[in-house]
């Protein structure tokens, strides 16, 4: 009787167990430090925001600008920061990167006032344009497509966790480190999270490979078994889909895509820059009282139990070998429950709901990264993944300034939670009717089994 027959792994079944145990051992735990210390730092604006719009005088409109103006600096240098990954390798890219936006972030400590802040947030953006798509390109370097929503959902998980125990430790600076170097505590804040890039730089020049290939870390037959896993893949989808780099541009599959991802990122900063005002706001709407630190550890919440349900959803999405699916019931989920939020009587109340979101924007955003790896591969993949992500990441322009607009104008910030809700349901209607594989440019090399993990299928 056969391995297979029998049900028992095969040989290089086993070899590749354990190699792809290896490899999220030695690469996921790093890769989500460094996306933790990313996220931070892009993001910690929501927390200062609480003493720095006194400070600087900016109204809600002001601030939303403030916090959307990263993703204009990140939008015209995503494509060619991405590219420039390609060529000269993640270890050396990534470590730049990490190296002028810790430099940009600790900076943002010593802004004297509105204008400044601005350019200093477009900065950022240019700083860092090229990480989060480059991470997810390296993801299609080491891992297998049928592995990867599970090891991209883990990479993820870094985005909850980031604000989970960022949240917290953020106001607890801000609170007790107030007048630490004669500077208010939203200014410490930024300096001391902003230094951990610059020290993690020098780490991953020396810590991350570039290929599979140039693993030193793995024994011959391991680095064999996983150059050839990989290098059959790749010419696997080049054959099935010819998408030179200028299609995987303008084709509008990717545009698709984008627009999709344009949703769930539009919920997911809408919830990042301005949950921490929403808790504030519990004070005149419920007759609560709060500190800083309380705060922080009320909004931790949503996103450690968003943490836990965005690894489950990855491994169940893996587990069905199921992708369109796995996107748009969890956004339409975040979609419904976002604008009713503030409708509720109760901080409890407000806060379920709150989590619920939470849940629908962290599920789907690790599957999502499952679809454009299945026709997209080299430096097609490259410039694609990077056009998504940043055609995406507009909405980190529009959800801060849109609902900072909306509260400026109608006193409350339940209309820009409605707009977060319309847009997100687009997003999970647009995966749906996309469905099915993009079709192979190459008919004849059409597969007779079942499409490759994380395809984008309607009825898997």
């Amino acid at each position: 009787m056969s391995a297979i027959a029998s049900g028992h792994p095969t040989g290089d079944e086993e070899l590749g167990r354990r190699v792809v145990a290896k490899v999220a051992r030695r690469l996921i735990p790093f890769m989500m430090l460094l996306y933790f210390v990313n996220y931070l730092d892009r993001t910690n604006i929501g927390f200062a925001e609480l003493q720095m719009s006194e400070d600087l005088g900016l109204t809600a409109t002001a601030y939303g600008l403030a916090s959307g103006l990263f993703f204009i600096g990140y939008l015209f240098f995503e494509v060619p920061s991405n590219l420039a990954l390609h060529k000269f390798g993640a270890r050396r890219w990534i470590a730049r990167i990490m190296l002028s936006w810790g430099i940009v972030a600790s900076a943002m400590a010593f802004v004297p006032n509105a204008g400044s802040l601005y350019a200093m947030r477009v900065l950022l953006g240019v700083a860092e344009a090229g990480f989060f798509p480059g991470m997810i390109l390296f993801l299609t370097y080491w891992f297998p497509r049928r592995e990867r929503a599970r090891f991209t959902a883990m990479f993820l998980a870094a985005i909850p966790l980031s604000s989970a125990i960022g949240a917290p430790v953020s106001a607890a600076i801000m609170q007790y480190c107030d007048g630490l170097f004669g500077l208010e505590g939203w200014r410490v804040m930024f300096l001391f999270e902003g230094m951990p890039a610059v020290l993690l730089a020098f780490v991953t020049w020396f810590y991350l490979t570039d290929r599979p290939e140039k693993a030193t870390w793995l024994t011959d037959e391991e680095r064999g078994w996983l150059t050839r896993e990989m290098e059959a893949e790749k010419v696997k989808t080049e054959k099935r889909f010819h998408w030179p780099l200028r299609k995987s541009l303008t084709n509008p599959r990717i545009l698709g895509l984008s627009f999709v991802y344009f949703g769930v990122v539009y919920g997911l900063y809408a919830l990042s820059f301005f949950l921490p005002q929403i808790v504030a706001d519990f004070s005149k709407t419920f007759n609560t009282k709060f500190s800083l630190l309380e705060t922080g550890l009320i909004v931790a919440v949503p996103f450690l139990i968003g943490t836990v349900s965005m690894v489950l959803w990855g491994r169940h999405s893996d587990r069905t070998q199921e992708r369109v699916r796995h996107v748009a019931l969890p956004t339409a989920l975040a979609a419904l429950t976002i604008p009713v939020a503030l409708y509720l009587d109760s901080p409890f109340a407000v806060m379920v709901a709150v989590t619920l979101t939470a849940i629908g924007i962290f599920g789907a955003l690790p599957v999502f990264w499952s679809l454009p790896g299945s026709f997209l591969v080299g430096a097609s993949a490259a410039g694609g993944i990077a056009l998504i992500n940043s055609l995406g990441n507009l909405a980190g322009f529009g959800a801060p300034f849109i609902t900072g607009w909306l509260t400026d104008v109608t006193g409350s910030q339940k209309s820009g939670l409605w707009v977060v809700g319309v847009v997100m349901m687009l997003a999970a209607v647009v995966v749906v009717a996309m469905g099915a594989s993009p079709r192979p440019d190459d008919t004849e090399e059409e597969e007779t089994d079942a499409s490759p993990a994380g395809e984008v299928t309607a009825d898997r």
